[in-house]
């Protein structure tokens, strides 16, 4: 079985599996990694370790270098840019008049490209939009289109319960979440009630939904073996016979 470690590029965002290279990397370490949108800065969350074939999504790129100071330099750069041209995206939309609402921007390492991700109501034509960024920017441009899940991810914020938003500080991934769920657990369905920041139900319906599951089956063979005992039980003038 191959060797990996797995990298994340933000917080509360998805793992993903590259080859150690030989580098002795450890959780917390800070690395500089080749991935399919160019070099990227990342941070090992889960240290090297053997999984099957079917786990990793091939090709597997491998871990670069650990990132240096003056990599960190570039990234902080990389931050400052990315605030300057939040401004610039904003005057451009406004310009266009399109009806779109940034979310976050993000270069990637070695800026190669600079992704803005934004809301909207519907479909927006922003095809002048990117030449016009493209023009400025000078390199590769993505509009990327999200949800309200998404949005409430990158923002974060606090939900219901006073913490910070599940989403925004360890799910990695979101998984479905239905109305049944709050019903297993006698949850009002109260909309106001079961629903995060994002106006979706809260992604922490799932966490104990299993165990309310396993309790109430749990219930349900107990009260079978009553119904059974009553069953098998005599009266008490035959027992006396």
């Amino acid at each position: 079985m191959p060797k990996v470690v797995g990298v994340r590029f933000k917080q509360a965002g998805k793992i993903y599996y590259f080859d150690p290279d030989g580098l002795e990397l450890e959780p917390g370490k800070q690395v500089i990694v080749e991935t399919a949108r160019g070099l990227e800065f990342g941070q090992i969350i889960v240290g090297p370790k053997e999984v099957p074939e079917e786990e990793i999504t091939p090709p597997l790129k491998k871990v670069l270098r650990v990132a240096t100071p003056e990599d960190l330099a570039q990234v902080e750069e990389n931050r400052e840019r990315e605030r300057r041209a939040r401004v610039i995206f904003e005057e451009k939309v406004a310009a266009h008049g399109l009806e779109m609402k940034l979310v976050d921007v993000e270069y990637t390492f070695d800026r190669s490209k600079i992704v803005f991700y934004f809301t909207a109501e519907g479909r927006v034509d922003f095809r002048e939009l990117v030449k016009d960024l493209a023009a400025v920017f000078r390199t590769r441009i993505e509009l990327r289109q999200i949800q309200v899940r998404d949005e409430a991810k990158m923002l974060g914020g606090f939900g219901p319960c006073g913490r910070p938003l599940c989403c925004a500080t360890f799910l990695g991934e979101f998984e479905p979440v239905s109305i049944k769920m709050a019903k297993e657990q006698n949850l009002s369905l109260n909309p106001t009630k079961i629903s995060g920041l994002c106006g979706r139900l809260m992604c922490c319906l799932r966490f104990e939904c299993e165990n309310y599951r396993r309790a109430k089956g749990e219930q349900e063979e107990a009260s079978d073996e009553e119904d059974t005992m009553e069953t098998l039980s005599f009266p008490e003038e035959e027992q006396e016979k």
